[in-house]
């Protein structure tokens, strides 16, 4: 009655019987190892002797490449964006070495910013921070440099509650009046 597994088959069952298993365990613990092994390594075999599908079909795929759409359409375009946690992130192209502070452009990729300090020293990156808040209407605390303390290319996060449409609004603004 059964096979040796305790699988309630008569004949024909395909499962390891219980011994001596190549981790050293003997008995039920080592048919229990191999038991496990053959299992994983054969999904196929599993699905036919349990008449079920080990891995389901994904559902839903229509209604998740929507929601990617609509979250594309829905992120803000241009240099300025919100990362995961929801701050906002403004990419910077920096110009060092100005006569003077002043945003030369913006484009999609990044706002063009003129910085009248030297790029030694980390003397941009502050004078950058500070013409950035005095422009943004903000606190020079409230502003990080998030990325780039060596490149022209630098990402400025704004840890305040002000949304991009606004930083846009008032980036956009000091671009015109330069």
């Amino acid at each position: 009655p059964g096979c040796a597994c305790a699988c309630a088959v008569a004949a024909g069952c395909r499962l390891p019987r219980p011994g001596p298993s190549i981790f050293g365990l003997g008995g039920a613990a080592g048919s229990s190892v191999a038991l496990l092994r053959s299992l994983l390594s054969a999904p196929r075999r599993l699905e036919q002797r349990l008449g079920v599908r080990a891995m389901p079909r994904p559902r839903g795929r229509r209604m998740n490449e929507e929601k990617a759409k609509d979250s594309i359409l829905s992120a803000p375009r241009g240099p300025v964006k919100v990362d995961k946690s929801g701050s906002v992130l403004v990419a910077i192209h920096a110009k060092p070495g100005a006569k003077a502070n002043a945003i030369t452009d913006m484009s999609e990729e990044a706002v063009g910013v003129a910085i009248a300090a030297p790029p030694s020293d980390g003397e941009a990156n502050t004078e950058l921070i500070a013409y950035l808040a005095k422009v943004l209407q903000l606190k020079k605390s409230e502003l990080v440099l998030y990325k780039g303390s060596r490149s022209r290319e630098k990402v400025v996060k704004i840890q305040t509650l002000l949304s991009p449409e606004e930083v846009h609004k008032r980036l956009k603004i000091a671009a015109v009046t330069n």
